[in-house]
């Protein structure tokens, strides 16, 4: 058997392969009425698609902790019991088809409040249906969006219980992962960067100010999760401003991410899911195939903490590489699957392995 199909066990859950969904926003749920933010028959579809395609785990999108936590209007939700019973059919159909179902729980921040990316993600006025953006500071995440307001003490302690509420939820909905979004500009990953926060208080300045919401949100979320059940958390493990004339201002670093990953072991996170990028708009990013993995395999190497390696992953020998050189300890795929929601299987296929296709389509193979 190839690495990369081998299962991989976290806590008291074993996932059945290292091949994972990564999670991507749909931008497709209602904006109001009484099923605001619930999964739909798109998600169904579109989740369900890749578990028959043979995913170890799906991550599900990037849902909001609140209504004012939103990416758009159409962004998924879990801060109420309406969300929590529409996630049900999703869990359900996910497990029926042999995957480990996983939730990404996030808070947009300062980038907020826009319109779907096909669309232009444009600022949405309050009313236009939006709503007041936050942030650590009162700094755009780029020009031409909303101006954030800087966070009180008693919001962020509110975003902390959200945190903790929603994770109950994805608990109830039946849901086996939960992932902390800290990545990509949003929320929390806004606050523990430099380029972002410039607090003057006991949430910003040092790197211990800067992590402490963070930290306070993993220890309200492994709290409210299962003991037995595995937690992660998504980091953008670099700004990319170490070397940008654009923007001179200091970043988040790959060394602050090693430091980072050592704060979350001992907060109880079991696999870091390394992403980069998403908080300077400015920053020049060298895209290529891999281009994250080596930011996953420097927090492999540097700490004890497991890895996920994302981006540009896209053959499946790349991917078996990735595992059996230890850059990672499962990769997440998330274009590709755009793309071919069975790439998985066909990995599979090409690698000798036993691919996880229904009955239904034998006749094909």
């Amino acid at each position: 058997m190839s690495t990369l199909f081998q299962p991989y066990t976290l806590r008291s859950l074993t996932i059945p392969n290292r091949a994972w969904m990564a999670p991507m926003c749909q931008y497709s749920a209602d904006a109001d009425g009484p099923l605001l933010g619930a999964p739909n028959d798109w998600h169904l579809v579109h989740l369900g698609a890749r578990a028959v395609g043979g995913a170890g785990l799906i991550l599900v999108e990037a849902t909001a902790v609140s209504s004012e936590g939103r990416i758009t209007p159409t962004d998924l939700g879990l801060w109420n019991d309406e969300q929590l019973d529409a996630f049900k059919r999703v869990t359900r159909l996910l497990e029926a088809k042999g995957a480990v179902p996983g939730i990404q729980i996030s808070h947009a921040g300062r980038k907020g409040s826009t319109t779907a990316p096909w669309d232009g993600s444009k600022p949405v006025s309050e009313d236009e249906g939006g709503w007041q953006t936050v942030g650590p500071s009162p700094l755009p995440a780029r020009d031409g969006l909303l101006v954030p307001r800087e966070m009180t003490k008693e919001e962020i302690k509110g975003v902390v219980a959200d945190f903790a509420k929603t994770a109950q939820r994805a608990r109830d909905a039946g849901f086996k992962v939960v992932e902390i979004h800290g990545a990509h500009g949003y929320l929390v990953g806004s606050f523990l960067s430099p380029h972002s926060n410039q607090r003057t208080d006991e949430y910003g300045g040092s790197y211990e100010n800067r992590t402490r919401f963070a930290l306070e949100v993993v220890d309200a979320v492994r709290a409210a999760w299962p003991e037995e059940l595995p937690l992660f958390f998504r980091i953008s493990a670099t700004d990319w401003l170490e070397e940008n004339p654009e923007d001179p201002r200091e970043g988040w670093t790959a060394d602050d991410t090693v430091r980072f990953a050592k704060d979350l072991l001992a907060h109880g996170v079991d696999l870091l899911d390394v992403s980069t990028g998403g908080n300077a708009s400015k920053a020049v990013i060298p895209v290529g195939p891999g281009y994250q993995v080596p930011y996953a395999a420097k927090v492999r190497e540097e700490t004890d903490l497991p890895v996920g390696a994302v981006g540009m992953i896209t053959d499946a020998r790349q991917a078996e590489e990735i595992l059996v050189g230890g850059q990672a300890d499962a990769v997440l795929i998330g274009r590709e699957l755009l793309r071919d929601p069975y790439w998985i299987n066909s990995a599979a296929a090409e690698l000798g392995d036993e691919p996880r296709r229904p009955v239904q389509y034998a006749r094909a193979y």
